[in-house]
């Protein structure tokens, strides 16, 4: 039996975030055993700020930083032909230079979406490395297995766009998008294959369709009657840009959610990601059918895709969770960074407010934990919860004691909206397990995996001259493809 006492200046007590201190926290065996009050006469508390580590309910375990080949405000549908110039490396090494970021950003459970494989070996020894990272650094996630099968250029017929560019650059992207896609039936069991290989108490394993616009009827049909059948969650994208909002019009005339719900995509399993041009009707089918959504608010900002509208998102009643994406504001993977940024955008103008920070709180810390553990528990402390916690250094977050309560859990709760970030961070724990102390990954040596990745991204980037010679006839090719395209 594993069992820890912290006493802390303050915490976020239960479902409604209420800030209270000093307290102490019981563990034991990976969950919160107690919460308690520390009296006069009891130990004095350390100057700890103890809150539920945030989620990170989207996002893809991508190596490096995209900005660091070439790709920074590019808009997505161009910005992700950039991430082929990313030579393939070892999975575990990228997962572990990966996962050991976000840990370091405070999450303490991780959408992996892995829309990108490193392809060295069969996908299911792959996904058994990126567990194997994931076990080792400590953290929660969800391994989606991408699932695709049309239009791997642009929302159409790839020939529309080859018949833009010059020869050469045709004859580049017409060799990476020749390969016929593997049939939705092989897809499935690739996933369950993968499940075998990869799940464990940390990882949970789920269908990945990529979005509708790269999915064909028959193969969301497939996942939908798949995950009906396992109760396996699935996590897709959905309306991240203006374009795949032209194209849903065009291919969906009576509407593209009737038309999930019709073919029973819709359920409390389902996570999508974005929704950044969902209309109101369209929320309230979301809400009604108990759909998570995964807001990603740098990564929509960074790629130029919009803001998605959350606070009518929340007043509709739909379930509302944050993601990060890979692309936070600073491409930094700082989870408090994250809500502050979303908190910031949608909380309400002057005096009115549309989101209340108890409510931003629940978005960060609690709504996405089922998208990526399969699980409805936890994000809250209280007793029986899992002992998933980030602790703050109080003293650092309020550094200016200009109050008399400074290290009071009111005043506390407001600097965490008003400036906390990932340098406040003194430990990240997961089911109990110390992740990060003092900014470090206690189970990896994080900083010799990340110098070791980039010198292997580095050697092997060589190879990709043809590919950086082309994506600039490409970029073009799409600006003048989707502004001759009705858009909405």
């Amino acid at each position: 039996m594993t069992v820890r006492s912290i006493a802390c200046t303050a915490l976020l007590d239960g479902p409604g975030y209420a800030p209270r201190g000093p307290g102490r926290l019981t563990l034991r065996d990976g969950r919160i055993a107690a919460v308690e009050a520390l009296g006069g006469g009891e130990e004095a508390a350390e100057p700890l700020f103890a809150l539920p580590a945030p989620v990170n309910a989207h996002d893809h375990g991508r190596p490096v930083r995209s900005s660091s080949f070439g790709a920074g405000g590019k808009p997505l549908e161009v910005w992700l032909h950039y991430l082929a110039l990313l030579p393939s490396v070892d999975p575990y090494l990228a997962a572990a230079a990966s996962l050991g970021r976000s840990a370091l950003g405070g999450a303490g459970a991780v959408m992996v979406h892995y829309t990108r494989t490193q392809g060295l070996t069969p996908l299911p020894e792959e996904a058994a490395e990126v567990a194997r990272a994931a076990c080792d650094v400590g953290l929660r996630i969800a391994f989606a297995v991408a699932l695709k099968d049309r239009n791997p250029l642009v929302y159409g017929p790839s020939e529309e766009l080859l018949a833009l560019l010059p020869d050469e650059a045709r004859r580049e992207f017409a060799r990476r998008t020749a390969a016929p896609p593997p049939s939705p039936a092989e897809q499935i069991r690739l996933v369950e294959e993968v499940a075998a290989a990869a799940a464990g108490e940390l990882v949970d394993v789920q269908y990945g369709p990529t979005g509708v616009q790269w999915c064909s009827p028959e193969l969301l049909q497939e996942v939908a009657d798949a995950s009906a059948r396992t109760g396996r969650r699935v996590h897709m994208h959905c309306l991240e840009t203006r374009y795949q909002r032209a194209w849903a019009d065009r291919q969906f005339p009576d509407g593209l959610f009737p038309y999930l719900k019709r073919i029973g995509l819709l359920s409390p399993r389902l996570t999508l990601a974005h929704c950044t041009w969902i209309r109101p009707e369209e929320m309230d089918i979301l809400a009604e059918t108990g759909v998570t959504v995964s807001v990603n608010t740098g990564s929509n900002l960074g790629l130029r895709s919009g803001i998605a509208p959350l606070a009518e998102m929340v007043s509709r009643g739909c379930r509302v969770a944050l993601g990060l994406d890979g692309l936070a504001l600073n491409e930094d993977d700082d989870a408090l960074g994250e809500m502050r940024l979303a908190n910031a955008l949608h909380r309400g103008w002057g005096f009115e407010g549309a989101v209340e920070e108890a409510q931003m709180l629940r978005i960060a810390l609690a709504n996405g934990r089922a998208s990526v553990t399969g699980r409805e528990e936890g994000g809250v402390i209280a007793p029986g919860q899992p002992a998933d916690l980030l602790l703050l250094d109080a003293g650092a977050l309020d550094s200016d004691r200009l109050l008399d309560r400074h290290l009071g859990g009111l005043c506390l709760r407001d600097l965490l909206f008003a400036r906390a970030g990932a340098s406040h961070i003194a430990e990240l724990l997961v089911a109990g397990r110390t992740v990060v102390r003092r900014g470090q990954v206690t189970g990896i040596d994080h900083p010799a995996v990340q110098a070791e990745l980039l010198a292997r991204l580095r050697h092997g980037m060589a190879g990709s001259a043809a590919l950086q010679a082309a994506l600039p006839a490409l970029e073009d090719a799409m600006r003048r493809y989707y502004a001759a395209a009705p858009c909405c």
